[in-house]
């Protein structure tokens, strides 16, 4: 698995965090930025990460700002995205196994240190169920179909 990993300014400091938990655990990532020090606007941060998981260079992406919010809602503009907002292990585990989150955006301001890696590991783990979720993961792109003509 290979994991796109990016920030804004708010988010640094988690992302440095889950940089260090990834290369513990051997998974892959992709560090988009931000660096240290700079003011930045989340959304090119998110467009970076959902470019590069529907090119295929990574197989789902971390997002960390502020709060997790704008990063979800910069990500989920891409069809094919499917960012969740997770602040609870049991949030992330729901994320995967009946949505099939590909990218999970967490809020550096709202989450402390241990739980935001423990979300992490479970978003990591928990496997998508399928079944009865893939129907309604089909409605969603459809909707995503229409709405942007693609």
């Amino acid at each position: 698995m290979n994991i796109a990993l990016a920030s804004d300014h708010a988010g640094f400091e988690m992302k440095e965090m889950i940089a260090r938990f990834l290369t513990g655990r051997g998974v892959d990532f992709a560090d988009l930025g931000s660096r240290a020090g700079e003011s930045v606007d989340y959304v090119d941060y998110a467009a970076a990460a959902a470019e590069a998981v529907l090119a295929g260079t990574c197989d789902r992406a971390i997002l960390v700002c502020g709060t997790g919010i704008g990063m979800a809602m910069a990500a989920n503009k891409f069809p094919g995205i499917r960012a969740t907002v997770c602040w609870t292990p049991a949030t992330a585990e729901m994320a995967r196994r009946h949505n099939n989150s590909n990218c999970l955006t967490l809020g550096g301001r709202i989450l402390d240190n241990q739980t935001a890696l423990e979300i992490v590991r479970v978003w990591l783990e928990t496997p998508f169920d399928g079944g009865r979720h893939e129907r309604r993961l089909a409605k969603i792109a459809e909707i995503e179909k229409k709405s942007c003509g693609c």
